[in-house]
């Protein structure tokens, strides 16, 4: 075939297919737009998922006529100074989006800048241009997208059905505004309001918290930990929640760089990293984190829709997020979600009636309707009941003095009694905490375990005959290069040759050790994450194993002042409020919540 240039017609097509994969493609560079125009309010409509219409409408900075004509030539933005490509600081710069979009879509743009007696309209049918036109519209822009991809029908094929593009449409909307509290946002789908979001001013902190709310819940808010910690000219600002709240996915975890949602391996695997000692491995963390990072030492021309950077210092990013997660965490100290006692009340409540008049099969003392079944359901509740041995099933460990004595100002409370040799009950000021000593001292130990191994290091044993491991060469490079991080753990290597590696020194916690399995799983780690999560992974299981065993156990009666001991030195020492593997180690209960368990509020 003769080699020829293609029209411009089909390149703005191609690249539309790069940039506008589906309707929530298209809303996030719009929304983008409006604001790098500094808009302080956003409206979004979204129509059948946005495969029939999408209509962006902001406050911003609005364009005049020529830059209306200029706006949908193909790489034409107002967002580069020059060629330079290493201070990028807003959120579009290539100059492909409306052009993409008016190839494929039947689009039209009405702009008016601040000062200007008429606004002017410009449309794009298929990339086919007319205007612009004089127009009616107040400052600001307004671009309505119509017939998506109607010049590109083989694309509609791979859509979802529109309620599920609706979602991510809004998804899209929801990430830009957790990183720009400052500017409302509104999204409806023509008949309804689906997101109403006020800007909000404020600290920095405090607004972002604020949204963060809006979007993620207010449960969210009650249970997250704030994060600031900078390092070399790069800030970590955000929320992260409480290793107690958790979720059985990713989706509830949002990461910006500068401003820009991202999803970048490097960042999951630090969060990954700065959990590893609070969750099960299929547990995740809810969080809210962005990155202020110098525009020279990260590049974000690296995915047509800029999903994906760059670090200069990969190896800088990773440690100061792991650290400042760590370090909020620690700060937390004994501190468990709140969730975990309403978890609690909510198996305590009994089963709501199949009426579902009400979650309590008794009256409210101030309820004023009560239905006859309702009524019926709840004397019946309250009647003795019969078969019941004279003997308590559960015996509670309590002396004298501890029964007697007053309850101080302890976060934990002072211990009452011992139920089942397993669970510990203390009287706050305000409620009860019921504690599972195992899973608490658990974690105590597993603590104190790590602060020794941090201050002396970890214990190696040398094989007697060195093993040698052959790799490709790519893989024997990169132990070679991480010899030194690796040896921290105790796995001492050499580099032995064109592909290959020796093993003269393992961890002794380890024991007996596979060497040649373990560092091929290392070279694994190394290419996928830049870091030895296995070794790491299996230190800190082994940690935890022998912190388990050396725990109180189970069935252990404990008298007052050791339960009290335990108590105290939960108080004093981080995490402590969920064991190794992210479940609650005590439970507490208010007062109020009990007294509506039996019906008194």
């Amino acid at each position: 075939m003769t080699l020829r240039l293609l029209p411009p017609t089909t390149v703005n097509r191609i690249a539309a297919g790069e940039v506008v994969e589906r309707p929530a493609s298209a809303i996030k560079e719009l929304v983008e737009n409006a604001i790098d125009a500094g808009a302080t309010r956003i409206e979004v409509t979204i129509r059948d998922g946005g495969t029939t219409a999408i209509v962006v409408a902001d406050d911003g900075s609005g364009m005049s006529k020529d830059e209306l004509a200029l706006a949908v030539e193909r790489h034409a933005t107002s967002k580069l100074d020059g060629d330079d490509l290493e201070h990028i600081k807003t959120l579009g710069f290539r100059g492909e989006a409306l052009p993409s979009i008016g190839s494929i879509a039947r689009m039209t743009i009405t702009s008016r800048v601040r000062g200007a007696d008429q606004a002017w309209a410009i449309r794009l049918d298929g990339g086919a241009k007319s205007g612009p036109a004089p127009a009616a519209h107040p400052v600001g822009t307004t671009v309505e997208v119509r017939d998506l991809f109607f010049a590109t029908p083989a694309r509609l094929k791979f859509l979802k059905a529109a309620r599920t593009e609706l979602t991510h449409a809004v998804d899209a909307v929801k990430r830009l505004a957790m990183a720009h509290p400052d500017v409302a946002f509104t999204v409806s789908d023509g008949e309804r309001t689906i997101l109403k979001l006020a800007s909000i001013q404020g600290s920095l902190l405090d607004s972002r918290l604020d949204r963060l709310a809006s979007i993620m819940g207010n449960e969210f808010a009650a249970n997250a930990l704030p994060v600031d910690a900078d390092r070399e000219g790069t800030r970590l600002t955000g929320h992260i929640g409480l290793p107690t709240f958790n979720r059985g996915n990713a989706q509830q975890q949002f990461l910006f760089v500068n401003g820009r949602p991202v999803r970048d391996k490097l960042l999951i695997g630090a969060v990954r990293g700065a959990y590893r000692d609070f969750l099960a491995h299929d547990r995740h963390p809810l969080l809210a984190l962005f990155l202020d990072v110098p525009s020279e030492d990260v590049d974000v021309n690296v995915h047509p829709m800029k999903a994906e950077v760059r670090f200069r210092d990969a190896g800088l990013i990773r440690g100061l997020i792991v650290s400042a997660l760590k370090h909020a965490l620690d700060a937390a100290g004994h501190r468990a979600s709140t969730t975990v006692g309403a978890a609690a009340l909510g198996a305590l409540r009994p089963v709501a009636s199949l009426s579902g008049a009400s979650s309590l099969p008794w009256p409210s003392p101030r309820s004023s309707f009560i239905t006859p079944r309702l009524a019926e359901e709840g004397l019946a509740y309250q009647a003795p009941l019969s078969g019941l041995s004279t003997r308590p099933s559960a015996r509670a460990e309590t002396n004298d003095a501890a029964a007697a004595a007053p309850t101080p100002q302890w976060p934990l409370g002072v211990a009452r009694g011992q139920l089942h040799e397993t669970y510990i009950v203390a009287q706050t000021e305000d409620g009860i905490v019921i504690v599972d000593q195992h899973a608490a001292h658990e974690r105590l130990v597993y603590e104190v375990m790590k602060n020794a191994l941090a201050q002396n290091g970890i214990a190696r044993q040398a094989l007697l005959i060195p093993e040698v491991v052959e790799l490709d060469d790519a893989d024997a490079r990169r132990i070679a290069e991480h010899a030194s991080e690796l040896a921290e753990f105790g796995l001492i290597v050499e580099p032995f040759g064109a592909g290959a590696v020796v093993v003269r020194e393992t961890p002794a916690l380890l024991g007996e050790v596979d060497a040649a399995a373990l560092v091929r799983d290392l070279a694994d780690d190394l290419a996928e994450h830049g870091e030895a999560i296995v070794l790491k992974d299996r230190l800190a299981d082994i940690s935890s194993t022998m912190a388990c065993h050396g725990s109180v156990r189970a069935g252990r009666r404990l008298n007052a002042e050791e339960m009290n001991a335990l108590l105290r030195q939960m108080e004093a020492t981080p995490n402590s409020g969920q064991c190794n593997h992210g479940r609650p180690t005590y439970v507490e209960l208010k007062l109020a919540d009990i007294e509506r368990l039996f019906g008194r509020r």
